[in-house]
């Protein structure tokens, strides 16, 4: 199944809506949607390294305007979907006491926790909760999401042909890596939480 999808995301970067789909997955991942962007940004980089910067560049600026989404689910609508999303992610034990940390550490959790793999959503829905400075958390979200995804883009500009060839070789192995990275991101949050 894994493999499929890696295929046809290759084809994909060759297509006009490949840009646009890569953008709605970066959008709806920093505010309700569990698959981070890596799952095309990294094939679709792979297939077109010439472009990888840019496709970084539609990450970060969708992955921050989904996060200011996330924000108004926390400030605005937190009591009904923002509750749902958090517990649905089993995170609604220890909420209070991170949106009390936002007072003192706001800025340090969200620049560390937007690089790491814990879900961006659960910062974007609790910065909007704990009523963040919205002003400092679209800075701050520019800085981490687009270093988080400059990196990724660096690394498929640069090594491309390397990479490629261990994702050929190793593909069940790095789809294991990439869906455990995945899994300890959320018990990584579970514990941050």
């Amino acid at each position: 199944m894994f493999r499929r999808l890696y295929d046809w995301t290759l084809s994909l970067a060759g297509r006009p809506g490949a840009t646009w789909a890569l953008g709605a997955v970066s959008f709806a991942e920093s505010s309700f949607f569990p698959i981070p962007p890596d799952v095309l940004l990294v094939p679709m980089s792979l297939s077109r390294p010439d472009k990888a910067w840019f496709y970084a560049g539609v990450c970060t600026v969708a992955s921050v305007l989904g996060g200011l989404l996330g924000y108004a689910i926390g400030a605005l609508l937190f009591d009904s979907l923002g509750h749902w999303l958090i517990r649905a992610y089993g995170l609604s034990d220890g909420l209070e006491a991170f949106r009390h940390s936002y007072a003192e550490y706001g800025h340090w959790i969200i620049l560390i926790k937007g690089v790491t793999p814990i879900p961006y959503k659960l910062v974007t829905i609790a910065s909007g909760f704990a009523g963040y400075s919205l002003f400092w958390f679209v800075v701050l979200s520019v800085i981490t999401r687009g270093i988080r995804f400059a990196i990724l883009a660096g690394a498929m500009h640069y090594f491309a042909e390397p990479i490629r060839r261990v994702m050929e070789r190793h593909f069940g192995l790095v789809m294991g890596l990439v869906l455990g990275f995945v899994v300890i991101g959320f018990g990584l949050a579970k514990l941050a939480f």
